[in-house]
């Protein structure tokens, strides 16, 4: 991936970072987040993990999933497991999940041991054919994952690829405005173009990953593609969890302004 000259500043979580435009490289992209995460990615941003989409954003006040007890479910982007682990303790029937990181794969299944848990594990990029079984699955979920693809279109494919009929996707990541928009002096201030979706890298606690700020069309245009109907979409933040932040914190005020987190479930055709 080569630098190339313009600099731009992006957000990311809560934090702001200096931003530098990168050629899409696939493996290059690839390489570096796979570091990025089997070193101190959970240090630097943390591990969301449900109940919680992200930021604000839970699924014990919007019950996106509904009952899953004997269902069939894979996670795409499974970090350290404690999604797959609350799919566990709700009875799923099955426990699959992928990640891009070897060492985030044994979290979990470390994780899911100590709870008398176990779960089909792949350690693959979510935009490859990784031997997944298709027509198979009751629900696909991705918490804060699908962001990181090089190929949303073909992810979304291979994601309806491997549902049955009817099946369920979920998943959420960064609303693309508040990835435009940084608070800075009781202000909100837009940092970047939101129709920009070239790919960039970024260093956040002396890591380096790189990432690309999609458009919310984006999403949506790829969903329908790969054969998706849209059920529900949720972008503004839980007031619950927005009080327990604290009315201090610029992060929580900028919430409260615009979504900082957007949620889809979608249902294959």
């Amino acid at each position: 991936m080569d630098k190339q000259a313009n600099y731009r500043t992006n957000v990311i979580g809560g934090e702001a970072g200096v931003a530098v435009t990168v050629e899409m490289d696939k493996e290059a992209i690839h390489h570096t987040n796979s570091l990025f995460w089997d070193t101190k990615g959970n240090e630097v941003l943390g591990a969301t993990a449900l109940p919680l989409y992200g930021a604000f954003v839970s699924e014990e006040n919007h019950q996106l999933f509904g009952e899953v007890r004997g269902k069939k479910v894979l996670e795409i982007g499974c970090g350290s497991g404690q999604s797959l682990h609350y799919m566990g303790e709700r009875q799923a029937a099955e426990l699959w999940g992928t990640d891009i990181s070897e060492n985030q794969i044994e979290k979990t299944r470390q994780l899911l041991a100590a709870h008398g848990l176990s779960a089909e594990l792949i350690c693959a990029p979510m935009e490859d054919k990784c031997g997944l079984i298709e027509d198979y699955f009751d629900i696909i979920y991705s918490v804060y994952a699908i962001g990181w693809t090089t190929d949303l279109e073909g992810t979304f494919a291979r994601i309806a690829s491997y549902l049955n009929k009817d099946g369920v996707f979920i998943f959420s990541w960064s609303h693309p405005i508040h990835k435009c928009v940084a608070a800075e002096k009781d202000m909100l201030v837009f940092k970047k173009n939101y129709f920009d979706e070239s790919w960039y890298s970024v260093e956040l606690g002396g890591n380096t990953l790189s990432l690309s700020d999609r458009k919310m069309s984006t999403y949506v245009n790829a969903l329908a593609k790969a054969g998706f109907i849209i059920e529900q979409m949720v972008e503004a933040s839980d007031d619950l969890l927005l009080g327990a932040y604290g009315d201090d914190s610029d992060f929580a005020k900028k919430a409260r302004a615009l979504p900082v987190t957007f949620v889809i479930k979608a249902r294959k055709l």
